[in-house]
């Protein structure tokens, strides 16, 4: 859920700071570079976008959710969620941003 999350406020972005509509996946790479947000990212935030690219694929493929799940503690789990809502926060403000820049 946690790449769903990224996934979506990324694509809310693209669709106030681009012309064209996102397009169709779930790429967070290709998300990321197509809004440039990349340029601005940190590299810790980058490296949130590196750990939430393969558990999209993982999750979604049965023979995988078990090798997903020996991969997470309950330690892992808790960084990764509280990464992506920093990550996320710094996303929205970044539209918010984007938005008031537009209305003057």
């Amino acid at each position: 859920m946690c790449h769903q999350a990224i996934e979506k406020t990324l694509k809310a972005y693209w669709c106030d700071t681009q012309h064209n509509d996102p397009p169709y996946i779930h790429n967070l790479n290709r998300l990321v570079e197509g809004t440039e947000l990349d340029k601005e990212m940190t590299e810790s935030q980058l490296e949130v976008i590196e750990t939430l690219v393969p558990m999209n694929i993982q999750a979604r493929y049965p023979e995988y959710k078990e090798q997903l799940a020996r991969m997470l503690s309950k330690e892992r789990c808790r960084r990764i969620i509280d990464e992506t809502k920093q990550l996320q926060q710094w996303i929205k403000n970044k539209l918010s941003n984007s938005s008031a820049d537009t209305s003057k």
